[in-house]
């Protein structure tokens, strides 16, 4: 694990565990209770100090999942969503900063708010996915198709989220993405927000390669793509 996290005294002396399964269970709670020291606490007594990305996949994601699933049937709020994506991402960035050469095998991912300006659920998506042990560009909100397009193609973005609330947004999804997979055929595409909950079939329409009805799910589809790209 980085050096970096050995400023932080909850997470360090960090010991191997077998019983991630068993501990979810524990860390979902800790999250929901929004108990930062806690959940630290559960890391550094159950995770190996070498293997971090171990401890993302085994018991850090699997516990935003629960957390997710719980939002889905009505019994956690979006607060504790989000507030559980905060704290999992500061301790992951933690245990694996940007400059952590370990990073260097993931997929160049962005997400971006295309012309509206809400950002609440583009930043639970960026959190998640941070915890999830990604590096993510946010090219933030307001953006117009062609900006979004120029971003893309400059960075040779490999999965691209695209956040929008209201339906003309949605609709003008279709140009961006045309506009992107012209210049870059491999890239995925993943899209969000109330207009494609509203009509779900509307993501095969605008073009995309997948949507994300919550931030777990679209955290699980950018696995899923990260094997694929």
């Amino acid at each position: 694990m980085n050096d970096s996290i050995m400023s932080d005294p909850v997470l360090q002396k960090i010991p191997e565990s077998p019983h991630f399964p068993l501990l979810v269970d524990e860390l979902e709670h800790t999250l929901l209770a929004v108990d930062q020291i806690g959940t630290k606490r559960i890391i550094r007594d159950h995770c190996k100090s070498d293997s971090p990305f171990t401890c993302i996949e085994t018991l850090i994601v699997p516990a935003l999942e629960e957390i997710g699933r719980g939002w889905e049937e009505g019994k956690v709020s979006l607060s504790q969503v989000y507030m559980s994506g905060r704290i999992c991402e500061t301790i992951v960035d933690a245990m694996i900063p940007d400059t952590d050469p370990s990073r260097s095998n993931s997929p160049r991912v962005a997400i971006a708010v295309l012309e509206d300006h809400h950002t609440l659920g583009k930043r639970i998506v960026y959190s998640v996915l941070r915890a999830g042990g990604y590096t993510v560009t946010d090219y933030g909100h307001g953006l117009t198709v062609d900006q979004l397009v120029t971003n893309v193609v400059r960075d040779r973005i490999q999965i691209l989220l695209i956040s929008t609330l209201m339906l003309a947004a949605a609709l003008r999804t279709r140009e961006a993405i045309a506009g992107i997979k012209k210049e870059l055929p491999g890239t995925q595409v993943i899209v969000g927000g109330a207009p494609f909950l509203f009509d779900p079939e509307l993501w095969k329409e605008v073009g995309a390669d997948a949507m994300g009805h919550a931030a777990t799910e679209t955290l699980e589809i950018v696995k899923r793509m990260t094997a694929e790209v």
